[in-house]
C-alpha cells in the first residue's frame, strides 16, 4: 500500500503536471495536423482513396507532425504523443501505471479536442476504417506490427547509451511513422495511435471496429518494449574497470 500511496502521490507533482499538458499540447498538434492534412487532400482531391498522391502527401504531414510533437514534448513528458507507446513504455518499467493513466487521459483529451476544432471548419473528420475484404484480426495483426516498429523506434531514440543526438531520435520516429502510413493507408489507415483513431471516432460519432487500433497497438507496443531492453539492447551489469573500489557500471 506504501509503494502505491507512494506512486500516487509521484503522479500528481508539479512536475507530473507539467508531463500531462505537455502530452495534451502535442498530442492535439500531431492530430490536428494527421487529421487535418486527410481532410484538405479530400478537400482538393475528389477521389482521394485512390490517389497514391494523397497517400504520400498525407504520410508525410504524419512523419513531420509527429516528428516535431515529439521533439518539443520530450525533455517534459518524454514525447509519447500515443498511448500505445506509454503502454509500452509502462511494461518496460519506465514509467508507473499511476502516470500511464494519466497521459492516457491527456493524449486522448488532446485528440478529440482536436478533432472537434477540425469539425468546425464545416468538414467531415475522417475515421479509420477497414475495407470489407480485409478481417478485424488481420487488420489488428497489421496495427500491431507496425506498431512495434513505431515502438521500438521511440525505445532506440530515447536509450541515452546510444548517444544520438537530441533532434535525430524525433525525425526517426516521425519517419517511421510516415513509411508505416504508406505502406497501410488503403488497409488500415495507418492509425498505430489509439488517441488519434479514438478522437476522430468520438467526433463522428462511429465506434466502428475500434477494437483494431487499441489491442494490436497495444501488444506491439509491449512486445517492442520487452524485445528491445531483454533481447536487442540489454542492460548490463559489469565490474568497472576505473575508479576506485571495482563499482560497478551499466553498458
Amino acid at each position: 500500500m506504501a509503494s502505491l500511496a507512494s506512486r500516487l502521490q509521484h503522479s500528481v507533482t508539479p512536475n507530473a503536471l507539467r508531463s500531462y499538458l505537455a502530452e495534451f499540447l502535442s498530442t492535439f498538434f500531431f492530430v490536428f495536423a494527421a487529421a487535418g492534412a486527410s481532410m484538405s487532400t479530400r478537400k482538393m482531391v475528389p477521389d482521394a482513396t485512390s490517389d497514391p498522391s494523397s497517400l504520400v502527401a498525407i504520410a508525410v504531414a504524419n512523419a513531420f507532425a509527429l516528428s516535431v510533437a515529439v521533439y518539443i514534448s520530450a525533455n517534459i513528458s518524454g514525447g509519447h504523443v500515443n498511448p500505445a507507446v506509454t503502454f509500452g513504455m509502462a511494461v518496460g518499467g519506465h514509467i508507473s501505471i499511476p502516470m500511464s493513466i494519466f497521459y492516457w487521459i491527456s493524449q486522448m483529451i488532446g485528440s478529440v479536442t482536436a478533432c472537434l476544432l477540425l469539425k468546425f471548419t464545416n468538414q467531415q473528420v475522417p475515421t479509420h476504417g477497414i475495407p470489407q475484404e480485409m478481417t478485424g484480426f488481420g487488420a489488428a495483426v497489421l496495427e500491431g506490427v507496425m506498431t512495434f516498429g513505431l515502438v521500438y523506434t521511440v525505445y532506440a531514440a530515447a536509450d541515452p547509451r546510444r548517444c544520438v543526438h537530441a533532434a535525430i531520435g524525433p525525425l526517426a520516429i516521425g519517419l517511421m511513422l510516415g513509411a508505416n502510413v504508406m505502406a497501410s493507408g488503403p488497409f488500415t489507415g495507418g492509425s498505430m495511435n489509439p488517441a488519434y483513431s479514438f478522437g476522430s471516432a468520438v467526433v463522428k460519432g462511429s465506434f466502428g471496429n475500434q477494437a483494431v487500433y487499441w489491442i494490436g497497438p497495444f501488444i506491439g507496443a509491449a512486445i517492442a518494449g520487452l524485445v528491445h531492453d531483454n533481447v536487442v539492447f540489454p542492460l548490463q551489469v559489469t565490474e568497472s574497470l576505473r575508479g576506485m573500489g571495482g563499482g560497478i557500471v551499466a553498458v
